[in-house]
């Protein structure tokens, strides 16, 4: 069983396995090169910042893919845990990295399938995971130990665990995730050119289709340049049908005659379009934002950023709408978030009732969202998750 587990990293993924971990009674330690990024993770509950006195059961390496490898090495040189894993979006070139520098049988590969379109600790949930897939992919000489603390992380986060090779891994994820997030880019890019007039009139459609080119453009362009070779063969075919669409529309927009396989070609590809969505099912609602901002300084007590974070939800202010800075001279952080439309005397009277005093902040200047972070007991065997949670996809 876990009892103790180490997070390094701690970003979206990181903090949101911090809260989930947490929540089960698990001690969870936070190490993140960047220390505000850390303390804010620790006031959202997600653990204690700073490194354990002794090597912990799991260490779940929050990194980006080509940092693994490296961040890997120097936390087993260190003696930080017993197993470990890590939670990058691509797996074959980490795995492959890791191996050139001596992968051994403490390591197992992982890649939850979950995320948000924002980034950094404030964006992290404790139920990120629940009833998500979380790849697993175990080399040959993974430890049975190595991969069983890997099945308690996934089942107590709530997500079920998809054994999978390297490679098949990074294939499947270049047509769900990584070629989508290109052609979102593509879109919004677009915008850029647009005039006043014109982007006036974006409705919610061209929102939710260009939403996720709004990730971390460092981090995504890591992820590209990591999973390059899968990306390509899904944009060639991407290419093939832009070509004929292309095609069928200029042959409409000549003079002449109505040109019905033309029109054909145009209605076959959107009734593929529409049969792929159904395949996946429908996209999540999001809310839309609200007016600001007010500062709140916290003292850095345990699990108080995470009080002031139901208290504003109660209020209809999300943690994606809200943006930390460290304390100077002090533990705590600054919080600043928008007030609601017509609610700000309220949120107030309701923060102060709960011993905070929300300065009002709208005649100075907004600070900039908290820096996103850069990588830095006993176990039995028989102490494993049961085996019928454990699914294959092909190629695993």
């Amino acid at each position: 069983m876990i009892r103790a587990l180490a997070v390094v990293g701690t970003g979206l993924i990181g903090t949101s396995v911090g809260l989930a971990m947490s929540r089960h009674g698990v001690a969870v330690h936070l190490v993140d090169r960047d220390p505000a990024a850390a303390r804010t993770a620790a006031a959202l509950g997600a653990g204690v910042a700073g490194p354990p006195a002794g090597p912990v059961d799991l260490a779940v390496l929050a990194v980006p893919p080509r940092a693994v490898a490296g961040v890997l090495a120097e936390q087993r040189a260190r003696g930080l845990a017993r197993s470990y894993t890590d939670v990058a979006s691509v797996k074959a070139l980490p795995l492959r990295e890791a191996g050139e520098g001596g992968l051994d049988a403490s390591f197992v590969g992982g890649h939850p399938m979950a995320g948000r379109e924002r980034s950094g600790p404030l964006a992290a949930r404790a139920d990120l995971f629940e009833d998500r897939p979380w790849v697993l992919t175990p080399a040959a000489g993974t430890s049975r130990t190595a991969l069983n603390h890997a099945l308690e992380l996934v089942a107590r986060c709530g997500a079920t665990p998809l054994v999978m090779d390297g490679e098949a891994h990074d294939r499947a994820v270049a047509l769900t995730s990584h070629a989508p997030h290109v052609m979102a880019s593509l879109l919004a890019a677009r915008l850029q050119d647009g005039k006043p007039d014109a982007l006036r009139l974006a409705g919610q459609g061209l929102r939710d289709t260009a939403r996720v080119a709004g990730g971390d453009p460092r981090l995504w362009a890591e992820i590209l340049c990591s999973n390059a070779a899968p990306v390509v063969q899904v944009l060639r075919e991407v290419e093939k049908d832009l070509a004929g669409l292309r095609a069928a529309l200029e042959d409409l927009a000549r003079d002449g005659g109505p040109r019905p396989a033309s029109r054909h070609q145009v209605a076959e590809l959107l009734e593929r379009g529409a049969a792929g969505l159904r395949a996946i099912g429908p996209a999540p609602a999001h809310r839309p934002f609200t007016q600001g901002p007010f500062r709140v300084t916290l003292a850095g007590r345990p699990g108080e950023l995470a009080r002031l974070l139901d208290t504003l939800g109660e209020h209809g202010v999300g943690a994606h709408e809200v943006t930390t800075r460290a304390t100077p001279g002090q533990d705590g952080v600054t919080v600043e978030f928008p007030a609601p439309a017509g609610g700000a005397e309220e949120l107030r009277r309701r923060m102060a009732e709960r011993g905070w005093h929300a300065e009002d902040g709208s005649a100075r200047p907004r600070r900039d969202p908290l820096p996103q972070p850069s990588p830095a007991g006993r176990r039995r065997d028989e102490d494993v998750v049961p085996a019928q949670r454990v699914a294959s996809l092909p190629g695993g």
